[in-house]
C-alpha cells in the first residue's frame, strides 16, 4: 500500500544500494518476466507506489546528496533522498529546491521526478520537471541511460516517434496550463521549439519508464525574510475567484482553505475561507493587502507564526482525512487542476456535483495555479459505494475537462484516475502515450497497469480484503501519508520514534498499520492475532501515543499494540515482563504493606529481576510510602490513602490574604508517586496549600489507573483494577489531580475506552487536572515563586499527546523558568526500556533531543520532568536529577 485507495501484493522488495544494484534487479526481473516498481517514501495518492512484482525501495541506501555546486546553482541527488535533507543541506548557500510538497518532511525526490510534484510555492517556482537538469535513468533490463536536453540518452525509436507525431504533440495535448500533470503530460518537451527536454518529458511518469538512480536539480534562491499575508473571504468561491487576481504581485504562493478544514484555528482573519499568501518581504506583503479585496486580512512577520499558520495546510491531507462529525474520508480525486481563473466556477459546480451523490469533503490547496485538493467521504467498501465512487468519478472527470482542466494536478493518476485519460486527452493522444511508453520499456515491465492500459480505478481497493469489525475501521484510520517516517526529531513533535531510532518502515506508525491490515486480511500474514512479524514490529513500539496527537488522522498505535497483546497471549503464559512490569501496583503495593521496601531494593542491586534487561537498574522504592508519611505527617493513622483534609494555613490565600470558599482539590496517589517518588507528592502538597487550596486524597481504598495494565494488553485485568477504583472512589466531586503524566492520560483517555458503559468512568475522565490545570484552573490569581532561572528536560510523551502542556508553559514563564523542555520522548517509556532488547533503542530515543539539551544546559540550569520514567531516564543516562515542577515550586517556596 501507499497512501491511496489501492493495495497489490508484491512478490518481493530489493533495496539497491547503487545503480548497479538497480541495473542487475532489472535485468534479472526482466529474464524472469517479473514487473518492477521503483518506490521512494510511499506517499503516492493514486497507487502507482504500489505493485504485484518486485518493488524498489531506494530510501534505504540510495539516498544521498552527492554534491552542491552553488555557483551553478544545482546539486546532485540520488533518488531516496527526502526533500528536506536537501533544503537543510543548501540553505546555508542562500539556496533551496523549488518544489515543496506538504510531505516535504519524507518524501523524495525520486518520488518527485516520478509524480512531478509541485507543493505551495509552484506559482514562483514551477514543477519538479521545471527545476531539473538532468536524470540518470535505467531501463526494465538494465540499459543505462543519461538524459538531459537533446537526443542524447534517449532510448532509440524516441526521436522517431516524435518527429512522426508533431501535429499531435502541438495541438492535442491540452495547451500551456501549468498544472497539466496527468498521463505523459510533458511530452511536448520533446518538441524542437521546445529544445527536445528529454529530462522534462520523463518527470511525471510514474515509474512506467524507467528507473531514476541519479538526478541533477536546478535550486533557486530562498527569499531571506518571507511574509505571510493572509486574506480572510467570505465563503470558498470568494477566495477562489480573488486568488487569480493576487498572481501579478508575484507572490510566493497563493494557499487556499475554507471553514470546514480549518475548524477553528487560531491567528486567522475575519472570514469562512482564506488565502495564504507568502512574499518575499513585509513591504510587499502589505502592497498585497491593500490591493486584495478581502474582508480582513493579517501580516505575519513572525516566523514562528508563520509555522504555526502553516502547520494547519501542511496536515490537511490528514485532517481532511476527518470530516467534522470523526466521519472518514478517502484519497481518490485528491488533486484536480483547472486553469486558476475558472477557480471560483469548479469548485461551485464540484460542490453541487458532491451534493447531487450525497457526498461530502472538504476542498483546500493550491488556488493560486488552481489545483484543489479533497479527500471525500466515499464509501468503498460496499457494492453500493464502489459503484457510486466509479459514476461519481466519470461524472468529476467530465467537469475538470469542460472546464479546461488537468485530472491531476500534482499527484499523478496512478490507478485512480488513469482509466479516465481518454475523457481529457482523447483517443489519439492516449494512443501516443502507449507508444512513448512502449518505446522505453517494450516489455511492458515497468509498474504495469498504470498511465497505460491501466487497471480499473475500482480494482485492487484496499478495504475489500479486511473484515467488518471495529479494530478493522481503527487500522484503516491510517491513510499512509507517512508523517511518522520523518527523520527530524526537532520540535515539539513525538511520532515515531522507533522508526527514527531504526529506519525501518515496519518500526513506523504506518509500517505496523499496514501489517495489522495484513494481519485482519489474513492473506500474506495467516496467523492472525498469533502472527509473530506483527508482534515483533510491535515489540519496538514506546506506546508513547505520538501518532495520537502527531499523526494527521489520529492513529493511536499505543492503544492498537494493547490490543494486540491482549489477543496475542490470550490463553497463554506471558512474557515475564508482562507480570514484573504489567503488574507493578500489586507488586508494589504488597511490598509496602509488608514494609519490605529496603529489603526489596537490596535484593534489586544484587540479583537479576526475570523477565527485565540487566542493562538497567531498578530505581529504588521509596522507605514510606507518599500517602503513609503524609498520614504520618499530619498526626493521622496510616491508611492506604490518606483520607482526612489537609486545610490551607490561615494567610496562605492569593497573594497572602485569608482563603475564601477555599476550592478542595482530590490529589490522586498514583503508583510512582506512591511507591517510588512520594517527594514529588509531598512538594505538590505544599504549593496547593500555598495556593489556597484544600487537598484531599481518594477515601476507599487504593485507587489505581492500571496504566501498566494496558500497556501490556492485560486488558481483562485493566478493566476489573478500573472498575474497583471507581467503586473505591465513589462519586467523584472535586478536581481530580495526577501528577504522572501517563497516569492522567490514562484516566482520561484508556479509562472511558475500556469502561464505556460505565458513567463513572466518563467523570472521573472529566475531572482529571494536571498539576498545572489545577493551579490555573482553582487558583488562577495565585502567584507562583520567582527562580528566574534557565530550566531544560523533558515534557513526557503522553502529557504532549493526550494532556497538553500550555499550563504547564505558562506556570514555568510565571515562575521565571526561562527554556524549553524537549520534545520526542526520553526513551524509557515506562517497561519498555526495562525489557530486553530494548535498551539500544531506548538510549537511541534519548539522543534524539533530550540528552543534547542536557548537555547544553549550563550548570545553574534546574531540570524538570513530570514523568518519572522521564526523570528515571535522566538519572540513569544523564546523570543528573530531575525534578517535578511541584518540587521546583516547593523549593521556590
Amino acid at each position: 500500500m501507499d497512501a491511496s485507495n489501492y493495495r497489490r501484493v508484491p512478490v518481493g522488495v530489493v533495496a539497491p544500494r547503487d545503480a548497479e544494484d538497480v541495473a542487475a534487479a532489472l535485468r534479472v526481473c526482466a529474464e524472469a518476466g517479473v514487473p518492477v516498481v521503483p518506490r521512494g517514501g510511499g506517499t503516492s495518492i493514486a497507487g502507482q507506489a504500489t505493485g504485484t512484482g518486485v518493488v524498489l525501495d531506494l530510501t534505504r541506501h540510495m539516498n544521498a546528496l552527492v554534491s552542491v555546486d552553488p555557483a551553478a546553482r544545482t546539486a546532485v541527488v540520488q533518488p531516496g533522498l527526502v526533500l528536506d535533507r536537501l533544503r537543510d543541506a543548501v540553505r546555508p548557500y542562500g539556496l533551496t529546491f523549488g518544489p515543496d510538497p506538504s510531505t516535504h518532511s519524507r518524501c523524495t525526490l525520486g518520488g518527485m521526478i516520478g509524480n512531478n510534484a509541485c507543493g505551495a510555492h509552484s506559482v514562483a517556482w514551477g514543477t519538479t520537471a521545471d527545476n531539473v537538469a538532468e536524470l540518470a535513468v535505467t531501463a526494465y533490463g538494465g540499459a543505462a541511460h543519461r538524459i538531459g536536453a537533446g537526443w542524447s540518452g534517449a532510448p532509440k525509436g524516441l526521436r522517431e516517434l516524435v518527429d512522426g507525431n508533431l501535429a499531435l504533440l502541438r495541438t492535442g495535448m491540452g495547451g500551456g496550463f501549468s498544472r497539466r500533470i496527468s498521463g505523459y503530460g510533458g511530452l511536448d518537451a520533446l518538441l524542437p521549439e521546445r529544445g527536445v527536454e528529454l529530462a522534462r518529458a520523463f518527470c511525471g511518469s510514474e515509474g512506467t519508464l524507467g528507473v531514476v538512480t541519479e538526478a541533477v536539480v536546478r535550486l533557486v534562491e530562498a527569499p531571506r525574510a518571507p511574509v505571510l499575508a493572509v486574506l480572510g473571504y467570505a465563503d470558498e468561491s470568494a477566495a477562489a475567484d480573488a486568488a487569480a487576481g493576487l498572481l501579478p504581485h508575484r507572490p510566493l504562493t497563493v494557499e487556499g482553505m475554507a471553514e470546514d478544514l480549518v475548524r477553528g484555528a487560531a491567528g486567522l482573519p475575519r472570514g469562512r475561507a482564506w488565502l495564504f499568501v507568502e512574499m518575499r518581504d513585509e513591504g510587499a506583503a502589505r502592497e498585497l493587502v491593500r490591493a486584495a479585496d478581502a474582508l480582513d486580512a493579517v501580516v505575519v512577520t513572525d516566523p514562528a507564526g508563520q509555522r504555526a499558520l502553516w502547520r494547519i495546510r501542511e496536515d490537511a491531507a490528514g485532517t481532511a482525512t476527518r470530516l467534522p462529525g470523526g466521519e472518514m474520508a478517502w484519497p481518490g480525486w485528491e488533486d484536480c487542476a483547472v486553469p486558476p481563473a475558472r477557480l471560483g466556477a469548479y469548485l461551485r459546480e464540484f460542490r453541487a456535483l458532491l451534493a447531487a451523490h450525497g457526498l461530502r469533503g472538504s476542498p483546500y490547496g493550491h488556488f493560486g495555479e488552481g489545483c484543489v485538493h479533497v479527500r471525500i467521504d466515499f464509501d468503498l467498501v460496499s457494492a453500493d459505494g464502489v459503484a457510486r465512487f466509479r459514476t461519481f468519478s466519470g461524472e468529476l472527470a467530465d467537469l475538470v475537462v469542460a472546464h479546461g482542466g488537468s485530472l491531476s494536478g500534482e499527484h499523478g493518476d496512478g490507478q485512480a484516475r488513469a482509466e479516465l485519460l481518454p475523457r481529457m486527452y482523447g483517443p489519439e493522444v492516449v494512443r501516443l502515450f502507449g507508444a512513448y511508453k512502449d518505446v522505453w520499456d517494450p516489455a511492458g515491465g515497468m509498474n504495469p497497469g498504470m498511465l497505460v492500459r491501466p487497471a480499473r480505478l475500482d480494482e485492487n481497493l484496499r478495504f475489500a480484503v479486511l473484515p467488518a469489525t471495529p479494530f478493522a475501521g481503527e487500522v484503516a484510520r491510517c491513510v499512509g501519508v507517512a508523517k511518522c517516517r520523518t527523520t527530524d526529531a526537532g520540535g515539539p513533535g513525538v511520532m515515531c520514534p522507533s522508526y527514527r531510532a531504526t529506519g525501518e518502515e515496519r518500526h513506523s506508525t504506518r509500517g505496523r498499520a499496514r501489517l495489522l491490515h495484513e494481519m485482519l486480511a489474513g492473506e500474506i500474514v495467516r496467523d492472525g492475532w498469533r502472527s509473530a512479524e506483527v508482534a515483533e514490529a510491535l515489540d519496538l513500539c514506546l506506546g508513547c501515543k505520538g501518532c495520537l496527537s502527531d499523526c494527521p488522522v489520529g492513529v493511536d498505535m499505543a492503544t492498537y499494540k494493547s490490543q494486540f497483546l491482549h489477543h496475542h497471549w490470550s490463553g497463554r503464559v506471558r512474557p515475564l515482563a508482562h507480570y514484573a512490569l504489567g503488574g507493578l501496583p500489586t507488586w508494589l503495593r504488597r511490598i509496602a504493606a509488608l514494609r519490605l521496601a529496603r529489603a526489596a531494593n537490596t535484593a534489586a542491586r544484587h540479583l537479576p529481576l526475570p523477565g527485565l534487561t540487566r542493562q538497567r537498574a531498578l530505581p529504588p522504592l521509596a522507605a514510606v510510602p507518599f500517602t503513609r508519611s503524609l498520614a504520618a505527617q499530619q498526626h493521622l493513622s496510616a491508611p492506604p490513602a490518606f483520607e482526612a483534609r489537609v486545610r490551607a494555613e490561615p494567610g496562605s490565600g492569593p497573594q497572602g490574604t485569608a482563603p475564601t470558599a477555599t476550592p478542595t482539590v482530590t490529589l490522586w496517589p498514583d503508583t510512582f508517586t506512591e511507591y517510588l517518588a512520594p517527594e514529588a507528592g509531598h512538594a505538590a502538597v505544599r504549593v496547593l496549600q500555598a495556593a489556597g487550596l484544600n487537598v484531599s486524597g481518594p477515601r476507599g481504598g487504593s485507587v489505581c489507573c492500571a496504566l501498566t495494565y494496558v500497556s501490556t494488553g492485560r486488558l481483562d485485568r485493566a478493566r476489573k483494577v478500573l472498575h474497583r477504583t471507581l467503586t473505591a472512589l465513589g462519586d467523584v466531586r472535586a478536581p481530580v489531580v495526577v501528577l504522572e503524566p501517563s497516569c492522567a492520560a490514562a484516566l482520561r483517555t484508556d479509562l472511558p475506552a475500556l469502561l464505556p458503559d460505565d458513567p463513572r468512568a466518563a467523570r472521573l475522565a472529566a475531572a482529571v487536572r494536571t498539576f498545572a490545570e489545577t493551579l490555573e484552573e482553582y487558583a488562577p490569581d495565585w502567584r507562583p515563586p520567582r527562580l528566574d532561572r534557565a530550566v531544560a528536560g523533558q515534557t513526557h510523551c503522553h502529557q504532549h499527546a493526550v494532556l497538553g502542556d500550555a499550563a504547564d508553559r505558562r506556570l514555568r514563564e510565571r515562575a521565571g523558568l526561562v527554556g524549553e523542555l524537549s520534545g520526542g520522548c526520553c526513551g524509557l517509556a515506562g517497561n519498555f526500556g526495562f525489557e530486553p532488547g530494548h535498551h539500544e533503542v531506548s538510549v537511541a530515543c534519548a539522543e534524539e533531543q533530550l540528552l543534547p539539551a542536557l548537555r547544553a544546559a549550563g550548570p545553574e540550569a534546574l531540570v524538570q520532568a513530570d514523568g518519572f520514567s522521564c526523570r528515571t531516564q535522566i538519572a540513569q543516562l544523564g546523570g543528573v536529577r530531575a525534578r517535578h515542577l511541584a518540587e521546583l515550586l516547593a523549593d521556590g517556596l
